[in-house]
C-alpha cells in the first residue's frame, strides 16, 4: 500500500514532471475509446480508457485527488498499445504521458521484497547483458532437450501453475543451442546485386529464443539486396523497461544502441520486432533533455525501419513468392508497429503476394491481442479476455495461418490456439519466417 508520504511525493513529481501541454490536448471528445481494450472489457468503465486515464493523470498532477491504489491500478492496467494515438483528433502522445507516468510512481513506492528482488533481475540483471540473455534461455533449451520437459509434463507438476501460464509453457518455441546463439555473424554479404547496405537490429530475447526468426530476417534481406552489418556493441532495446518504471536503465540501454551504430556508413537501421522498432523510435523523445545525446538520438532516430517496409522498397514482393499447399492466411498488426511505427501495409503487401496464400482480413486486426510485453502474465484475466475476442475474430476468417510482426504477439496467438483447442489445425508464425519459407528456403 503506498504511504501517505510516498503519495506527496508522486504527487509533486507529477507536477514537474508530466507534461501539462500534452495533459490539456486531450479534448475528452471520446474518439479514443471503441479502439481501447481495456475499456471495452472491463463493462466501459471510464477510469479504463485513455481519456479517463488522462483525467486522473492530470487531477493528480493538479493536486485535486492523490495517487492511491485506484490511480496505479488504472495506470496498470493499460495495455500501452496505443491504438488511442491514430484515432485522436489532437494528436495526443498518450504513451509518453502513460510512460512518464508509470515512472513517477515506481520510483517513489516501496516495492515489497520479492518484487524489488524480481525487477532487480530482469531489469538490471538480465535484459541489458546480452550473454546472460543466452544462458538464461540456454537453460529453457536444456529443459526442453533433456527429456526434463516431458518429464514434468507426465508428473502433472505444472498443474500448480495457473491455466494461462501452462498454456505458455505448451506454446514456448524450440530454444536454439548455446552455441548457435554466441556465433553470431557481424556482416553478411548481398546475394545478388548490392542495393541498400543496412545495418540490424538484433534484439535481446528475438536473437535467443527467436533466433531462427532473426536469421529468417537477414537471409530475407540478403536476397534483397542488402548488405548487412550487425554490430556486437548492441544492446536489449529498453522498451521492457520504458514500460515498466525503469526510464533511467532504458535511457542508458538507448545511449548504448546509439553509440553503436551511429558511426556506421548504412542506409537505414532495420528491426523485426514491433515492441523493439517502436521503442527505438522514440529515442528521441527518451534523450530530448540530454544536451549530449538529444541530437544523436534524432539522427539514429531517423533511420530507424521495420523489415518489412525495406523489403517492398526493394521490391521483393515482385520475387516469385508460393506455398506448397494453399492455405487461408490471416494478419495480425502488431499494435507498435502499427501505432507507433506506422508500417501495417507494407506486411499485407507482402502476404497479398505469395501465390496459394488467400489472404483474409480479420475483423479490427488492428486490435491488441493481449499480449503486451508482460502483460499477459500480470494482468492474466485481462489479456485472456482479450485473447478470447482476438481468436473469435481469427476464427470467423476460418484461417489456418496466423502471421504477426512481433515475438509477443506471435506467442499470444499461439496461447490463443491452444486455448481454443485448434493445435495443428491452425500455426501462428512470424511474418519474416512465412516469407522465407515462400521463397523457397528453409529458416535455419
Amino acid at each position: 500500500m503506498t504511504t501517505e508520504k510516498e503519495m506527496k511525493q508522486i504527487q509533486n513529481e507529477f507536477k514537474e514532471r508530466m507534461d501539462e501541454g500534452e495533459l490539456l490536448n486531450c479534448m475528452r471528445c471520446g474518439f479514443c475509446l471503441p479502439s481501447c481494450p481495456t475499456y471495452i472489457e472491463s463493462g466501459f468503465q471510464e477510469t479504463h480508457s485513455p481519456r479517463g486515464r488522462i483525467a486522473l493523470m492530470k487531477a493528480v498532477a493538479d493536486g485535486m485527488i492523490e495517487p492511491d491504489e485506484d490511480v496505479e491500478r488504472s495506470l496498470s492496467l493499460c495495455l500501452g498499445c496505443r491504438a488511442c494515438e491514430p484515432v485522436c483528433p489532437s494528436g495526443v502522445k498518450y504513451g509518453q504521458l502513460l510512460e512518464e507516468a508509470r515512472d513517477i510512481i515506481h520510483q517513489n513506492k516501496k516495492h515489497s521484497l520479492g518484487e524489488r528482488v524480481m525487477r532487480k533481475t530482469a531489469f538490471h540483471e538480465l535484459f541489458p547483458h546480452q550473454n546472460r540473455m543466452r544462458s538464461a534461455v540456454s537453460l529453457i533449451g536444456l529443459y526442453q532437450r533433456s527429456g526434463l520437459q516431458t518429464a514434468v509434463r507426465k508428473s502433472g507438476m505444472l498443474r500448480v501453475l495457473p491455466e494461462h501460464l501452462r498454456t505458455m509453457e505448451a506454446v514456448l518455441p524450440d530454444v536454439p543451442k548455446s552455441k548457435d546463439m554466441k556465433h553470431r555473424p557481424r556482416f553478411l554479404p548481398s546475394i545478388g546485386p548490392m542495393k541498400k547496405r543496412v545495418a540490424f537490429f538484433s534484439g535481446c530475447l528475438m536473437d535467443t529464443m527467436f533466433l531462427p526468426t532473426n536469421n529468417a530476417t537477414l537471409k530475407l534481406l540478403q536476397l534483397a539486396g542488402c548488405d548487412i552489418v550487425i554490430p556486437p556493441e548492441q544492446a536489449c532495446c529498453g522498451a521492457l523497461h520504458g514500460h515498466s518504471g525503469e526510464k533511467n536503465t532504458g535511457k542508458e540501454l538507448a545511449k548504448q544502441n546509439i553509440a553503436a551504430f551511429e558511426a556506421l556508413d548504412v542506409d537505414a537501421v532495420i528491426t523485426n520486432a514491433g515492441g523493439c522498432g517502436a521503442f527505438l523510435t522514440e529515442y528521441d523523445h527518451l534523450l530530448k533533455d540530454d544536451p549530449e545525446w538529444s541530437e544523436r538520438a534524432a539522427a539514429f532516430v531517423q533511420k530507424l525501419k521495420d523489415f518489412s517496409s525495406v523489403l517492398v522498397e526493394l521490391d521483393f514482393h515482385q520475387m516469385d513468392l508460393a506455398l506448397e499447399t494453399p492455405q487461408v492466411v490471416t494478419y495480425q498488426d502488431s499494435c507498435h508497429l502499427r501505432n507507433v511505427m506506422h508500417t501495417s501495409l507494407e506486411p499485407r503487401q507482402l502476404l497479398k503476394s505469395i501465390k496459394g496464400a488467400e489472404f483474409k482480413e480479420m475483423e479490427k486486426a488492428d486490435s491488441c491481442c493481449g499480449s503486451a510485453g508482460i502483460y499477459n502474465i500480470v494482468e492474466a484475466e485481462m489479456s485472456m479476455k482479450i485473447l478470447d475476442s482476438k481468436m473469435a475474430a481469427v476464427k470467423a476468417t476460418e484461417a489456418i495461418l496466423i502471421v504477426t510482426a512481433n515475438p509477443g504477439c506471435l506467442l499470444q496467438m499461439k496461447l490463443g490456439i491452444e486455448r481454443e483447442g485448434l493445435s495443428g489445425k491452425v500455426r501462428a508464425v512470424h511474418l519474416a519466417d512465412l516469407l522465407l519459407e515462400a521463397a523457397g528456403h528453409k529458416t535455419s
